[in-house]
């Protein structure tokens, strides 16, 4: 054989191989079985029991304006910083177009117009979206129209529209189904449910939700619906005392930064004001505030969301109960790059929105919130002993049987309760959240301790508290860092 030959063979072969492992490599969460709720109600779990935390990211406009190679680029990016859930626009206008000038619809939303064969079509797009996202083990969330635009779409087409999504993509292991868009569900309601129940009956196998509008929750309206398989709400973009107008504010004053509040709200309560356990749904904050926004989204000229500021919300969230967490970045969500109109100001291109830090943070709360017994972690704030902060001092806790987390913001001394977990004895560690950093801090009795963290008050010196039962070996007391947790 020619040698020039042989070398070129085994060079091919290097290649298909080692991209054959780069992709056996990769974690398929739809390899433990589609995702269902958790028997407590609290959690998404695969069907083998299996836990799943949901790490999302705002991507709306990726249908609309990233191309091929952009979307390879972008998604392989998510899976490496940890992210799993892709939140996307299916239709955000009508019509939809996306960057090769394909269009999605028309007011007829006559579908089989814009699916025919040959050539490279919207839904084409959205399809390799969808399937390089599971080359990546990443869902995409699929919000099927964007709530400005329910009016045009009476019941009878949200109902065509529901059936021709569920059968296109009711094969795929990586969707879940998003309703509404930042939208109150006392509008366009029959659409809504229309909609839903066509995807449902066409798609019985993939979890859904409802994205609300901002400062409300999807329970409000839709928890008793059949097709609801879990609640979400959007805490939005203002800071505290900011309403900008909101002529039904649905929240007390004062109160705008507090996504925790929401966990409540979206739980179902008894005649006696009790959680109702049996009838609650999982929970989770699609929409916090973004990172590189402005505060309150309109006023350009306003403070910008931090990095610290996105990590508080997730914490916040998920402490509080929630069974993931949504990111979002102001350049990334719009995919924004020169040439481009921005919105609310964007101002870097959303590759370099890539390099912000907060982008970079979040994973570390998905690998610390799998370092632990998934599903029978409770929001508890009895592990606050004495009186608790407001606002940025409010420290927050959760716990299982034999460990206990508490954030705390802004730094200033906490008393925890560590009788609240097993254990005679406990392994304290401090994890900063902007880098997954531990610190052991020893053993400690079982009693109500004060503890101080190491960073100055308002700092950007948010930390995590966790105690462990002595006899669990959850971290080792060596540990530097989290382990990574896909």
């Amino acid at each position: 054989m020619n040698k020039r030959l042989v070398i070129f063979l085994l060079m091919a072969w290097c290649v298909v191989t080692g991209a054959t492992l780069q992709a056996a490599s990769i974690y398929k969460p739809w390899k433990n079985g589609r995702l269902t709720v958790s028997d407590n109600h609290l959690y998404l779990v695969h069907e083998n029991g299996t836990p799943f935390f949901w790490l999302g990211n705002t991507a709306w406009l990726m249908p609309e304006r990233l191309n091929r190679d952009e979307v390879k680029f972008y998604l392989t990016r998510e899976r490496e910083m940890g992210y799993n859930v892709e939140q996307i626009q299916v239709l955000c206008a009508i019509p939809t177009f996306n960057t090769y000038g394909a269009q999605a619809n028309d007011e007829r939303f006559d579908f089989a117009r814009f699916t025919r064969e040959g050539g490279y079509g919207y839904w084409d797009h959205l399809d390799y979206i969808v399937d390089m996202a599971e080359a990546n083990g990443i869902y995409i969330a699929m919000d099927c129209i964007w709530g400005s635009q329910i009016e045009k779409m009476d019941e009878k087409q949200a109902a065509r529209y529901g059936k021709f999504l569920g059968e296109r993509y009711k094969d795929k292991p990586n969707i879940i189904w998003m309703i509404g868009g930042d939208i109150k569900g006392n509008k366009g309601t029959a659409s809504w449910d229309a909609l839903a129940r066509a995807i449902k009956k066409a798609d019985p196998g993939h979890v859904m939700t409802f994205h609300p509008r901002g400062r409300t929750t999807s329970a409000w309206w839709f928890h008793d619906r059949e097709w609801l398989d879990f609640n979400m709400f959007q805490s939005g973009h203002r800071r505290y005392g900011q309403r900008n107008g909101d002529g039904d504010y649905t929240i007390k004053d004062n109160t705008e930064e507090d996504n925790w509040r929401y966990v409540d709200m979206s739980m179902p309560k008894s005649d006696g004001g009790e959680l109702d356990s049996d009838v609650r749904k999982p929970v989770i904050d699609g929409e916090p505030s973004y990172e590189d926004i402005p505060q309150g989204l309109h006023d350009l000229s306003a403070p910008r969301w931090q990095d610290y500021d996105v990590r508080r919300y997730a914490y916040w969230a998920v402490f509080a109960g929630c069974f993931g967490h949504t990111y979002g970045h102001n350049s990334i969500m719009q995919f924004m790059r020169p040439g481009v109109l921005p919105s609310f100001g964007a101002q870097k291109a959303w590759w370099d929105a890539l390099n912000d830090p907060g982008y970079q943070q979040m994973r570390y709360l998905k690998w610390l919130m799998l370092t632990f017994p998934f599903t029978e972690r409770v929001a508890d704030q009895s592990i606050i002993a004495g009186h608790n902060g407001e606002r940025y001092d409010r420290v927050a806790g959760t716990r299982g049987t034999d460990y206990l987390l508490a954030y705390n913001y802004s730094g200033k001394p906490m008393q925890i309760d560590l009788t609240k977990i097993s254990g005679a004895k406990k392994n304290v560690w401090l994890m900063n959240p902007s880098d997954g950093t531990l610190r052991y801090l020893g053993e400690y009795d079982s009693g109500v301790t004060e503890f101080t963290t190491d960073g100055a008050y308002l700092r950007d010196s948010d930390r995590v508290l966790i105690a462990v039962d002595s006899q669990k070996n959850y971290i080792d007391k060596n540990a530097t860092k989290l382990e990574e947790k896909w």
